[in-house]
């Protein structure tokens, strides 16, 4: 159990936790939530021992092993999958024990520890490291690709899956769905409901939340409060709580007008001197209740587009992908993502585009923003269209050492040079005022933006693009660093722009509160989704599947093959060393027999009659005990090898 009791934490002159406590049971999931800069992450700080309290009592079970994602970008030249195979530590502490046995030259602590080394998982470490990385969206050739060859996002996502591969009782989990597509956070989910340990998660997604954890710790005014239940049901909790206090606090204040009407009628009164003096007793001994404000709500609007063509797009058997690069030889062919699209946008339409990762869901985009060029066939504009887009690396266009006034000035001049703009003044303070109403107020119209948080950096681009009364909104993962409050913002927005939506995003909660209609990027094609994002997320889950199955059937994953022990040569090697591995591979035996046993059970009761539900649950069980012989079988030839070389060894 991990316990926190009457902790005070500061940061510099901050304070972020004031007599907190609060208690985490083993095998709870808990969501982490609250404002930023409530001090989130510096209490994951606090459990990992990068912070210390200042006041109070923090315990944590010794023995329980931590896994969290580091958050530094990696550089190194080592592969993908030996990268995340570097993530278990439990694995690593094994082969070390097997390098510094063999130079002991005991042959008792080398049984030992090879045993440690099988234990560890060294047998499947390369296909559980592989299965982590084509789960968070990889592809199969950049298995073994160096780190150092993927962009920032990409390199994060290993960094989660290096934390994954890490044996654990405690896992922190600090934003991890920030750089996953919905392909990728539909299988960590489904990844992390099979979690045995303890796990504490900071996330802004909403869906997420809910379907990963059971327990909700609210931060509030340096405070910790424990509500039973995931991010939905610590919403209706939090807004019952509120609408009580808010009722006693009312309750109290008419108490309290009440009683200060009759001290200041009669007070001046000596009839009533005695009675008015015990009325300000009363008030003097009330203990105030404060009132319950909730947390000051951010909203914005589209203005009304200037006017609405119709079709806005048409699109016509085109092809979209990536022009060859300016180096490249003469008539060197573009490289087409999407091909043979022939679809019709219309003023109005809320569209959710999806598709698994590498489909083409940006290319699409971009290519409709004009940042690429259509490959083939032709995208015919509406006249009168006006794009507002937010790229995913939008926010790496911002200029860091400008300010959001001076960001706002400059769109203002190109806009008026190209003609628009027409319906915003320039004027400077025009433009202030304006930046206020996405919270950019005072003095932080002239902070430098590569100083703000992510989520100020978002602020500041969605205000660029509602100031430019865009008639098609394109918008590709615009919620990575946007906080809960800003997300339903945003939501409420575009529920209420009258122009048309064509939406990427991993945030379901957006997507389904947003989109009316989805298509699919899917096999080199764009094509209606008939389904919601339920159906949605089963079909992911379904494609997984069956992708990591044909790849195995096709051979294309190389699967990790059992190793024989690494013994120095010539190396006397006594029988009586031998037992420990000789009765693990007795216990082996005795596994595989009871496993085929019960594969016989199960094979012949599929052979009689039996309803559907029957066997459809029949044929789990079968493919769960096949998977667990092979799992088996693969540890009893490993072993088997292991024994014969050090046999080998002996004679």
């Amino acid at each position: 159990m991990i316990i926190l009791k009457n902790i005070s934490l500061r940061r510099s002159a901050k304070v972020l936790l004031d007599n907190a406590s609060v208690s985490i049971n083993p095998g709870e999931r808990v969501g982490l939530v609250g404002r930023n800069g409530a001090g989130k992450s510096s209490l994951f700080a606090l459990l990992n021992g990068t912070l210390h309290e200042d006041k109070g009592d923090f315990s944590i079970p010794s023995q329980w092993r931590m896994a969290q994602v580091a958050q530094d970008m990696p550089e190194t030249a080592e592969s993908a999958t030996d990268f995340v195979i570097a993530g278990d530590t439990q694995l690593a502490a094994a082969q070390a024990e097997v390098t510094a046995a063999e130079e002991s030259d005991d042959g008792e602590r080398m049984a030992h520890a090879y045993m440690a080394l099988h234990d560890a998982g060294a047998h499947d470490a390369q296909s559980r490291a592989q299965s982590l990385i084509l789960g968070l969206g990889f592809q199969v050739r950049e298995l073994n690709q160096p780190v150092n060859s993927f962009s920032g996002g990409w390199r994060m996502r290993l960094q989660l899956a290096r934390a994954l591969m890490c044996p654990s009782e405690l896992l922190l989990l600090d934003e991890p769905t920030n750089h996953l597509d919905l392909d990728a956070l539909v299988w960590l989910e489904a990844w992390l409901k099979k979690y045995p340990g303890t796990m504490l998660v900071i996330s802004h997604d909403r869906e997420f939340l809910d379907a990963v954890t059971n327990v909700t710790i609210h931060i509030e005014n340096g405070q910790l409060t424990r509500y039973g239940g995931n991010y939905s049901t610590f919403e209706d909790m939090r807004a019952e709580q509120m609408a009580l206090q808010q009722a006693a606090f009312a309750k109290q204040q008419d108490k309290i007008a009440h009683l200060q009407e009759f001290i200041n009628r009669f007070k001046a009164k000596a009839s009533k001197a005695k009675q008015a003096q015990s009325r300000v007793k009363a008030l003097d001994r009330m203990e105030r209740l404060a009132p319950m404000l909730a947390n000051a709500e951010f909203t914005f609007e589209f203005k009304e587009p200037l006017n609405l063509p119709n079709p806005m797009l048409s699109i016509d058997d085109a092809s979209f992908g990536y022009p060859p690069p300016a180096d490249a030889p003469p008539g060197t062919p573009s490289t087409v993502i999407v091909q043979h699209v022939s679809k019709s946008v219309f003023a109005g339409q809320r569209i959710g585009i999806l598709g698994a990762n590498g489909q083409g869901k940006s290319t699409l985009v971009k290519t409709i923003a004009r940042t690429l060029p259509v490959v083939a066939g032709e995208v015919i504009e509406g006249r009168g269209l006006n794009i507002g887009y937010f790229a995913q690396q939008e926010l790496d266009v911002l200029r860091p050492a400008d300010t959001p006034l001076e960001h706002m000035i400059r769109l203002a001049r190109d806009t008026l040079a190209n003609g628009g703009g027409g319906q915003f003044s320039s004027r400077e303070q025009d433009l202030r005022t304006f930046l206020g109403t996405f919270n950019f107020n005072g003095d932080m119209v002239k902070q430098a933006v590569g100083t703000m948080s992510g989520g100020e950096k978002a602020r500041l681009v969605l205000c660029m693009i509602v100031w430019q009364r865009p008639n098609l909104l394109l918008l590709d993962e615009p919620t990575n660093h946007l906080d809960l409050a800003t997300r339903e913002a945003l939501a409420m927005a575009l529920n209420e722009f009258e122009g048309t939506v064509m939406l990427v995003s991993h945030d379901r909660a957006l997507l389904r509160s947003v989109c009316d209609e989805f298509w699919l990027v899917t096999r080199g094609g764009v094509e209606p989704f008939d389904g919601d994002l339920d159906d949605y997320q089963r079909y992911l889950l379904d494609e997984g599947k069956r992708l990591r199955e044909s790849l195995k059937e096709a051979g294309r994953v190389e699967l990790p093959k059992p190793a024989p022990a690494p013994v120095a040569e010539k190396r006397a090697v006594p029988s009586g060393k031998l037992k420990p591995l000789r009765q693990s591979l007795e216990k082996l035996d005795q596994r595989m027999a009871a496993l085929h046993a019960e594969k016989a059970a199960l094979e012949a009761r599929l052979a009689g009659t039996l309803s559907v539900e029957a066997i459809t649950e029949t044929s789990g069980q079968l493919q769960h005990v096949n998977e667990d012989l092979a799992r088996e079988e693969g540890k009893w030839l490993e072993l088997s090898e292991q024994i014969e070389a050090l046999e080998g060894t002996s004679a």
